[in-house]
C-alpha cells in the first residue's frame, strides 16, 4: 500500500560515447599506410557505449547501466570474521584480485516495456559531486530514455548508493515513479534511534547517513509505495524478494518472461570472488551479519541448483552471470559480453 494508506495496484509499471569516427588518414597501421580505397566513405559505425549494455529477459528489454565505481581502501579490513582474512587473500592472491582495496561496481538494471520504464535502484545521483559516481542520468540520455518514462522504481534498501539517484536537487528526479519498498526497510530508517549495533561497519557517519535517508524519503514520500515479500509489480514482470541482513528490509528481485527468469542479487554479494568462495564472509556495512549469511546460503542453494541467470549490483559490470556450485561454496560465472543481437 502507498505510504498515504491510499490502495494501489501494482500493476503500471554511456557514460561516455565511444569517441566519434576516427581520423580517416590513419598511418602506421602494422608497419603501412592505408589505401585510398581503404579508407571508410562513410561514419564506422561504432559499438554501443561500453557504459551502456543491452540484453533481453525473454520478451523484456531490458539494460545494464554503470553509476560509476567504488574502490575501499580498507581493502580485507572490511570483511569479516577477522580470523578468517588470511584465506581471503589467499582467494584474492589466487584469482589475481589486487590486495590493497576492495573495488565495488554500482550497476544499475534498467526494464522497458512498451514506453514504460523500471528501474531497480538508481545509483548516487547526478548531484553526486565526485566524478566517479552518478552515471546513471547520462546513460538514459544515450539510451533516449525520459525521465518521464521511469513509471516504476525498485529500492532494494536505502544506502546512498541505491537511493540517492531518486533524488535530483532536493526534488524527485522521475516525478511519474512509484517507488516500491518493503515495509521493514521504510521502518528501520523513521525509528528514533536505527540499531546499527550489530553491523561491523565506522559508526561515525552514521548520523549523517540516517539524515540523508530520512530527508531522501521526505521528498519521495508521494511517490514511495509499500511493498509485500513476494508482491508481483510492473506488468506481472518483477517479483519483490524479502532477503534481510544487509539491511532489514532489503530485498532482491526475480524478473520473469515466458520461460526465462533472472534474479537480481542487489547486496546479497559485494565481491566477485568473496562471499562466493565462502558464503560465511561478511563486509562491514550488513547491518546484521548472521541474518546476511543465512539469506546468501539460501539464495546461492537455489540459484546454484536451479542455474539461475543472475545480476549483480555490485559485481563487475555489466553484471550479469550465473551462481554455480564450487565444492561446498560457489563460484560467480560471467555472462559473455555480446554487442550485436
Amino acid at each position: 500500500m502507498r505510504l498515504d494508506d491510499q490502495p494501489h495496484l501494482c500493476v503500471s509499471s554511456s557514460r561516455r560515447e565511444f569517441l566519434g569516427a576516427a581520423a580517416l588518414a590513419l598511418t602506421g597501421i602494422c608497419g603501412s599506410r592505408l589505401s585510398a580505397a581503404q579508407i571508410p566513405t562513410a561514419p564506422v559505425k561504432r559499438p554501443p557505449n561500453p557504459y551502456v549494455y543491452k540484453f533481453n529477459i525473454g520478451g523484456i528489454e531490458a539494460f545494464s547501466i554503470s553509476d560509476g565505481h567504488m574502490l575501499f581502501k580498507k581493502g580485507l579490513d572490511l570483511m569479516w570474521p577477522e580470523a578468517d582474512r588470511p584465506q581471503m587473500k589467499a582467494a584474492l592472491e589466487f584469482n589475481r584480485e589486487r590486495l590493497d582495496a576492495l573495488p565495488l561496481y554500482v550497476n544499475i538494471m534498467g526494464l522497458k516495456i512498451g514506453d514504460e520504464v523500471a528501474l531497480i535502484d538508481a545509483g548516487f545521483g547526478e548531484q553526486n559531486p565526485n566524478p566517479d559516481f552518478g552515471w546513471l542520468a547520462e546513460g538514459l540520455r544515450q539510451l533516449g530514455i525520459k525521465p518521464e518514462q521511469v513509471t516504476t522504481g525498485f529500492l532494494s534498501h536505502a544506502h546512498s548508493d541505491h537511493l540517492d539517484g531518486f533524488v535530483d536537487k532536493g526534488k524527485p528526479a522521475f516525478a511519474k515513479a512509484q517507488i516500491y519498498l518493503l515495509q521493514e526497510e521504510y521502518d528501520f530508517w523513521r525509528e528514533p534511534s536505527p540499531d546499527f549495533s550489530k553491523s561491523k561497519r565506522d559508526k561515525k557517519p552514521l548520523s549523517f547517513m540516517i539524515n540523508t535517508v530520512r530527508d531522501n524519503f521526505e521528498i519521495l514520500k508521494d511517490q514511495l509505495v509499500i511493498a509485500e515479500d513476494g508482491q508481483t509489480c510492473f506488468h506481472g514482470a518483477v517479483t519483490i524478494l524479502a532477503a534481510p541482513g544487509h539491511t532489514d528490509g532489503h530485498a532482491c528481485f526475480e524478473i520473469r518472461s515466458g520461460s526465462e527468469s533472472l534474479i537480481h542479487l542487489s547486496d546479497v554479494v559485494h565481491h566477485h570472488v568473496l562471499m562466493f568462495e565462502n558464503a560465511d564472509w561478511t563486509v562491514a556495512m550488513d547491518h546484521d551479519p548472521e541474518t546476511a549469511v543465512k539469506t546468501r546460503q539460501k539464495l546461492f542453494k537455489e540459484m546454484a541448483n536451479e542455474k539461475t541467470r543472475a545480476f549483480g549490483f555490485h559485481l563487475p559490470w555489466p553484471g550479469l552471470g550465473t551462481v554455480v556450485p564450487k565444492g561446498d561454496q560457489y563460484a560467480w560465472v560471467p555472462e559473455r559480453f555480446s554487442w550485436g543481437s
